[in-house]
């Protein structure tokens, strides 16, 4: 697979933009918008096996990260395991670490290089120049990513719906099979 960077037709800034405005993005800003809001990122390169977001950490997690080339795999620890498990799998277009920037909270799962990553970086000091030198695309910005943090939280709701039904269904069954087991021991008993 050849290099976006690779395409004499189109400069780095305008790929990373138009990246920025895709639906695995910010598909709610404007390529104008997203334009803007290039020029506050700063490029990185990730070598492929590199763990550059672990789940939990504390350190340097007031950003978020635009891929522009690449893949990341997206892992969470299992709990009561010492084990992870891949939950995703994200390339170019995919925003990673979006509640960082805005909260500098632990970060909420591991992120490792599949492949050797090309990215654009925003930084919280960015974002806050961002909002002081162009307040209006700030707030855009601002509201594309509470957007895009809002769907994932109305499906993961929804997941969670639909194992809490599985799980009562599960507990279902295993009560018939008690029942019936209990009922076959006191059948034994006369």
């Amino acid at each position: 697979m050849s290099s976006i960077f690779e395409n004499p037709d189109l400069a780095p800034e305008e790929v990373a933009a138009r990246l920025l405005v895709t639906a695995s993005a910010l598909d709610d800003l404007t390529l104008a918008d997203a334009m803007k809001v290039v020029v506050y990122m700063r490029p990185k390169r990730i070598k492929s096996g590199t763990v550059f977001i672990q789940e939990g950490e504390v350190r340097q997690n007031d950003y978020m990260l635009l891929v522009l080339e690449g893949d990341i795999a997206v892992e969470n620890a299992l709990p009561g395991l010492n084990e992870s498990m891949v939950v995703n799998i994200m390339g170019p277009g995919h925003l990673i670490g979006e509640m960082g920037v805005l909260d500098g909270a632990p970060r909420s799962a591991t992120c490792t290089a599949t492949t050797d990553i090309y990215a654009a970086v925003l930084s919280r000091t960015a974002l806050m120049r961002l909002l002081k030198d162009e307040p209006r695309v700030g707030a855009r910005l601002l509201l594309a990513i509470s957007k895009r943090m809002a769907d994932r939280l109305r499906e993961t709701t929804r997941k969670l719906k639909t194992f809490a039904q599985m799980n009562k269904a599960l507990q279902q069954e295993l009560q018939v099979v008690m029942n019936n087991r209990t009922g076959l021991e006191a059948q034994k008993r006369r």
